[in-house]
Formats: structure tokens, sequence, C-alpha cells
């Protein structure tokens, strides 16, 4: 900051310095939490299978059917980054939750999750 006017005002190191300044909180925020990836590869290729079937999806039946799938290929692929089986977590989930403390809820979520 304190170099920052000692720069001529419409130059291009200029303005990558002002951009950068105003940007640091964020960075900071980043930095500081440490859990978030610096990028989205992760996410990237997760949807990549979702992607090549687009197509088929606009024929799921009706808006509702393409909610639900959306939901269901949300729980699957959580469970997979968390390498969970999916199919032994979406079974065992329904048989605990009728019975589980609502403010306990997250004790359910994949990455929680043990088999039995």
């Amino acid at each position: 900051r304190q170099q920052l006017p000692k720069i001529p005002a419409k130059t291009k190191p200029a303005e990558a310095i002002r951009y950068a300044l105003g940007r640091m909180p964020n960075a900071r925020a980043y930095l500081e939490n440490g859990q978030p990836e610096p990028d989205n590869n992760i996410c990237e290729r997760s949807i990549g299978p979702l992607t090549l079937g687009r197509k088929n999806y606009l024929f799921m039946g009706s808006e509702g059917g393409g909610n639900a799938a959306a939901i269901a290929y949300t729980l699957i692929q959580t469970a997979r980054m968390n390498a969970v089986d999916p199919e032994g977590w979406l079974t065992w989930v329904p048989t605990h939750i009728a019975d589980h403390k609502l403010n306990r809820i997250d004790d359910l979520a994949p990455w929680n999750w043990r088999p039995e």
C-alpha cells in the first residue's frame, strides 16, 4: 500500500496492485481457514459423468424427477468424495434418521459414517 502512490496511477502495475489489494480480505480469510481447495478440479471431475448424460436428463419425466435425480447424484458423489460406499451409507441412513436427534443430524453425514 505504501508503494502504490509512487507508481503512476493509470499504469498496468498500479491496476494490478489495486486489484490485489481489493481482494486481500477474501484472500486472508481463505488462507486462515485452510479447508477449501485452491481450485475446483475435484468438483470438475465429479460432474464429468453427469455432463456426458446431459441430453438424456432432459427426459426425466418431470421437473420433480429432475430435482430428485439431482439430489441423488449429490448424495452419491458426496459419499464418494469422502471415501464412503454410497450404497452402504444410503441404505444405512434411512434406518437411523427417524430416531436421530435433530441437533445431531450432522452425525449422519457421510464424513461421519462408519460401516457397522
